[in-house]
């Protein structure tokens, strides 16, 4: 199984949609296994957009991400970097598909309600980055064998 990371945006936090955002995951099979509510700050967000630090446009970014508390997310299952991104849709909201998450609730490139890791490899990069193993949880959901069939379980990712 995959863990994959997921950052619910100041914009998702201030337009009360957590519980909407978070349905969706859980609703596709996915296992939360952790969460916290985390204001961030410059230095992590430099860190976690090192790619875009020089850019011009970084500072807005910032802004936006500092706005208000976040939401970061640890789900798991099989390819669930995959699930998660697909779930989200596109970057720019305005052209993700209705029935996506930023097609559903976005309509911007930067206020675009979460962020998701874009690979296993920086998935595991961003749960280490934002989260201690001790906040990241084992255990077997009850109704996994209902999402999953049995040989998909059996796989080791």
């Amino acid at each position: 199984m995959e863990t994959t990371f997921v950052i619910l945006k100041p914009g998702t936090v201030q337009r009360g949609l957590i519980g909407e955002v978070i349905n969706r995951f859980e609703r596709k099979g996915l296992q939360l296994v952790g969460m916290k509510l985390q204001q961030l700050t410059p230095k992590i967000l430099t860190e976690h957009y090192s790619h875009l630090a020089s850019k011009s446009f970084f500072p807005a970014i910032l802004a936006s991400m500092m706005a208000s508390p976040v939401v970061l997310c640890c789900w798991r299952g099989v390819d669930a970097v995959r699930v998660v991104r697909s779930l989200c849709g596109v970057t720019n909201s305005r052209d993700a598909l209705p029935g996506t998450i930023r097609g559903d609730y976005g309509m911007s490139v930067q206020e675009n309600v979460v962020h998701a890791s874009d690979s296993v490899e920086t998935a595991i990069e961003e749960v280490k980055r934002f989260f201690k193993p001790e906040e990241i949880f084992e255990y077997s959901p009850l109704n996994q064998r209902f999402v999953y069939s049995s040989d998909e379980l059996s796989k080791k990712d």
